[in-house]
């Protein structure tokens, strides 16, 4: 059987509005499948990976049309489960002039803040070779449980743990002091992807102490991207530097789960485990070569519409790798 990737979390519909009433309303909105780790499962389908969701979704007609479009991309959806009990989640999408969004959550309650450590098959953890996970799945306690309990049972089971943070303040509730809350998640993983701020948000007592504290967990390696600006990494024995691709941005909505998902193809690709992460960051050559694949599934995305729609497939990513220095 060939070794998973599986991607736990959040999957919802990115509400998109197109054109302009003349005051800075959409005219309309377009749904687009999306959610941050269903996103990173598309990216390692499209890929060529056999990539695979669990979460929770609505038993309503965007649940449907999530489950469908999860199922058109290639992306295994025997782990996702269907509730009754709450719809399915959205997230209204609004681009600036220069492609950045921002987003206008209607979440809870929403099916996917119900799912519990139970609802994992049994199965869900055999022969898996990486388990994926982001922060949006902190945002509830009963879900957060759930998520370090996948985290556990991956952890057991021999799979290299990754975790985005891809923050969303406007997901936790109100009050909520999320900076402590996502380090149980945290400390559990291998890989550690944040943007520039999220790492500057998380280093409260500088850089240095955030990153001992991560090497105090299971942390091997923390990627920092900053868009089309050099991206950092770190390892408890060594650090560098790596430019990555600048181009013209249409949507950000879907870039850095492009860029994770391109993170962990490679890791996969090249047999990358909990005993070989750090031989494989010590050779700089293969560690580099993967930042610059997944660079390149960033650079891909961001130059389209959409989250599910922007993920790039092989041909494509070797094209632009060819293209642009």
């Amino acid at each position: 059987m060939t070794r998973s990737i599986l991607c736990f979390g959040e999957a919802l519909i990115d509400m998109h509005g197109e054109g302009s009433d003349g005051h800075g309303f959409a005219r309309h909105f377009v749904p687009f499948a999306g959610g941050a780790p269903a996103n990173v499962a598309v990216a390692l389908a499209k890929l060529g990976c056999h990539a695979r969701f669990a979460g929770m979704l609505g038993m309503d007609r965007f649940g449907d049309f999530l489950l469908n479009s999860l199922q058109q991309t290639g992306v295994d959806t025997v782990d996702v489960v269907r509730s009754g009990e709450a719809n399915t989640a959205l997230a209204f999408v609004t681009l600036d002039g220069r492609g950045e969004r921002s987003f206008a959550f209607y979440r809870p309650p929403s099916a996917d803040l119900l799912f519990r450590a139970e609802h994992f098959r049994s199965e869900a953890f055999d022969d898996l070779a990486i388990f994926h996970i982001c922060s949006n799945s902190l945002t509830d306690a009963g879900l957060a449980a759930a998520t370090v309990e996948g985290m556990r049972r991956a952890r057991a089971a021999g799979a290299l743990t990754s975790f985005d943070l891809n923050l969303r303040p406007a997901l936790w509730p109100r009050g909520s002091e999320p900076r402590e809350q996502v380090w149980p998640a945290l400390l559990l993983a291998d890989v550690v992807k944040v943007s520039a701020e999220e790492f500057d948000w998380l280093a409260v007592d500088g850089e240095q102490a955030l990153l001992d504290r991560l090497w105090a967990g299971h942390t091997r390696l923390v990627v920092i991207t900053d868009g089309p600006h050099p991206l950092r990494w770190h390892h408890p024995d060594a650090d560098g530097e790596l430019p990555c691709y600048n181009v013209p941005m249409v949507d950000s909505t879907g870039a850095g789960d492009a860029f994770v998902g391109g993170l962990l193809y490679q890791l996969a690709q090249q047999h990358v485990t909990r005993e070989s992460i750090d031989g494989f960051i010590a050779t700089l050559p293969r560690l580099h070569a993967a930042l610059r694949y997944a660079s390149a599934c960033g650079a891909v995305a961001v130059t389209r519409h959409g989250s599910f729609t922007a993920m790039p497939n092989p041909a494509e990513v070797e094209q632009f790798m060819e293209t642009h220095a």
